[in-house]
């Protein structure tokens, strides 16, 4: 079994039932959801909205390699009410986002995935649950854990 953690946002309608839900189906389709973080409320992050956001990061014990863990949770995306996914990094209100941070301790650089997720260290809405449920985790590229790049972000922002 190898540990997945992905991080979760909705800010578009019921958003602390919409992350429950996928959730749900993340451990019905992907694996064993064995630690979530608490919901943080946040501002959007790369565009202007009135809709605050609700972002959590769940680790997930999977059997499914990453391109197709990906694969599973962007179906999740779509069955959940997420109608598009934009192409050119634009982003926008959504009623679900699902977004593969990191496999274990893999790196990737395809079309379709890299790993780890190459902004996820600029992130407070990312950083801040990730460093509740897994502080000591090391990330791969930046060879620092969890907790120290999330106290990073805190120290420049």
């Amino acid at each position: 079994m190898a540990k997945a953690y992905l991080g979760l946002g909705t800010n578009l309608g019921d958003k602390e039932k919409n992350l429950r839900d996928a959730v749900q189906k993340i451990g019905e389709r992907i694996g064993n959801v064995s630690s979530l973080s608490a919901f943080y409320a946040t501002i959007p992050w790369g565009f202007q909205s009135e809709n605050t956001f609700l972002n959590a990061v769940a680790c997930v014990e999977t059997t499914l390699p990453p391109h197709e863990l990906l694969a599973i949770a962007q179906q999740i995306e779509r069955e959940t009410g997420r109608t598009t996914k934009p192409a050119n990094h634009t982003y926008a209100d959504r009623i679900i986002d699902i977004d593969l941070l990191m496999w274990e301790n893999l790196i990737i650089n395809t079309p379709n995935l890299t790993l780890p997720h190459p902004l996820m260290h600029k992130r407070r809405f990312v950083m801040e649950p990730f460093a509740e449920i897994a502080p000591d985790v090391s990330h791969p590229v930046l060879g620092e854990t969890i907790y120290n790049l999330y106290q990073y972000i805190l120290r420049h922002s």
